[in-house]
């Protein structure tokens, strides 16, 4: 185990590398859901960058209706491999539902983190045709548009996003401890 000196740094530096790769690959599993549109340049980088490792994956692995099963275990496995390398650098008890856990914190912080860019987007450029606008409405509508017909709109100013941020990390706070077996 090396020194905590040089080990603070490199477990953020695996941490940080790996969860923007997994970022990338949930963005993948999203927007097969969300049926993103494939010429968007987002959603090019986004196949581009993790192609390789699902299209070997298909060669086993048939999908299960909708849901790109290669996809699914290409986030597992490399949730694996980089829980197993932070457990290296420093110990942590490595369960299956430390993959859960993993896992769901990274698709309660992608959901998080669409509304909040959606909102500033509307507020910046609220008819700007940007290619990042379509992708993130269509990911959040299914969360955003039953809060906005439960929630009566308030001279104008839509409340559903922070309704929604709240449920997100209410939900976030009730599975987490489930997990963790911290409860």
């Amino acid at each position: 185990m090396p020194s905590s000196y040089f080990s603070t740094p490199l477990i953020f530096l695996v941490d940080t590398l790996f969860s923007i790769y997994l970022g990338i690959i949930a963005l993948r599993l999203i927007m097969q859901w969300a049926q993103w549109e494939y010429s968007n340049p987002l959603v090019q980088i986004i196949i581009q960058a993790t192609q390789v490792p699902v299209k070997f994956l298909r060669q086993f692995v048939p999908p299960i209706g909708r849901w790109d099963s290669a996809t699914i275990i290409l986030l597992v496995a490399v949730t694996v491999i980089k829980l197993l390398l932070l457990s290296l650098l420093h110990p942590v008890h490595l369960t299956i539902f430390t993959v859960i856990q993993e896992i769901f914190s990274l698709f309660i912080i992608l959901f998080t983190a669409s509304i909040i860019i959606q909102v500033i987007l509307s507020w910046l450029a609220p008819y700007n045709d940007n290619p990042i606008s379509p992708l993130i409405n269509r990911m959040n509508a299914p969360l955003l548009n039953p809060v906005k017909r439960w929630l009566p709109p308030m001279s104008g100013l839509d409340l559903s996003p922070l309704v929604v941020i709240l449920g997100l990390q209410i939900l976030s706070m009730l599975v987490l401890p489930l997990l963790t077996g911290q409860y």
